[in-house]
């Protein structure tokens, strides 16, 4: 019998085995979500509201699983995810959003899907129950990418959106901590706890596709129209299928300086950084150097995912179809 093997064959069979070995490790789904970054510790937490953070970053997670595994793609699932963050008081979107100076609720939300590269964001809505939705329809209903204001609400009527009275969004927590910011103000001190709660989600579905999304109510007390970061897209949100989907949270003046979102994947693509690398070098490098606080959530192609963050703490937590989860608040 012949038991010559050519170097050609065994290089085949190299390659066949490399190619099993990665197409086991791959997940067919992959969701990462998060609930801000900020002075987020154990000492400022009470058991009882450590466990309904828990207990709705898992709902949230739950509903996207169930989302992806009947079919649905990877836009869908962000917007169902962010949904149910954006319909819970714990977070800053949607009905925990935080109050203005001018005591008013201003939301932001943007959605980018990696495989067109279409995105849709929209700034300062304040009747609009699910800012994310908005987004979403800006991105799919009209040929802008970003609307704000009263325009926006005026396009979310005409589509048909569910719209209600400005006072579903208050909440008592909400407006005792903008009194608080405007006493501290007074007293010229800064009230870095205020700053955490915007809410994201990012998925790389069964199809291969990736997508991300944010939502945030913004910074306690805002004065003159400020907008963040979270509705720019490349600097809050970003997908590209060719690289990853990034969803971000923090001081947003410094993410749209440093385009965070966007470095992360150029850094992927130009640099042939893998996605760790890539956000952490924006992340705990680039960002803390210059006092930028904050983190993000990410996943690439592959399903790998990253969820850096440089502040006390984050909500965070992912789940993958190969059984992996977590969810997190601490940095340890």
């Amino acid at each position: 019998m012949n038991t010559f093997i050519s170097n050609s064959t065994i290089l085949v069979i190299s390659l066949l085995i490399q190619f099993s070995i990665s197409a086991q490790e791959k997940p067919e789904y992959v969701i990462v979500i998060h609930g801000g970054a900020g002075v987020i510790t154990k000492e400022n937490m009470t058991d009882e509201k450590e466990a309904a953070y828990i207990q709705k970053l898992n709902e949230a997670l739950r509903v996207g699983a169930k989302n992806l595994t009947t079919g649905g793609t990877a836009i869908e699932t962000v917007i169902a995810v962010i949904k149910i963050m954006e319909d819970s008081p714990l977070f800053n979107a949607g009905k925990g959003a935080v109050f203005t100076h001018d005591g008013k609720n201003e939301m932001d939300a943007s959605i980018m899907d990696g495989k067109t590269l279409n995105a849709g964001a929209v700034a300062g809505v304040s009747d609009v129950k699910n800012p994310i939705t908005l987004a979403y329809t800006v991105m799919t209903k009209s040929n802008h990418v970003m609307l704000s204001g009263k325009g926006a609400s005026k396009f979310a009527k005409e589509q048909g959106l569910e719209i209600v009275d400005p006072k579903y969004f208050y909440t008592e927590n909400r407006w005792k901590s903008l009194q608080k910011v405007i006493e501290r103000e007074k007293k010229k001190l800064e009230n870095e706890k205020e700053k955490h709660g915007t809410v994201g989600c990012v998925v790389l579905d069964k199809y291969g596709n990736l997508a991300a999304g944010t939502s945030t109510g913004g910074m306690t007390n805002k004065q003159y129209g400020r907008i963040g970061d979270s509705p720019v897209i490349g600097a809050g949100t970003y997908a590209n299928n060719a690289t990853c989907a990034v969803s971000c949270t923090g001081h947003g003046e410094f993410f749209i300086r440093y385009v965070v979102a966007y470095t992360v994947s150029a850094l992927m693509e130009y640099k042939n950084l893998s996605l760790k690398d890539a956000a952490n070098e924006i992340i705990s490098n680039k960002l803390k150097a210059v006092g930028g606080t904050g983190g993000l959530i990410s996943v690439d192609k592959n399903g790998n995912i990253s969820m850096p963050f440089n502040t006390p703490g984050m909500f965070r937590g992912y789940l993958k179809s190969t059984g992996e989860k977590g969810v997190m608040i601490y940095k340890d």
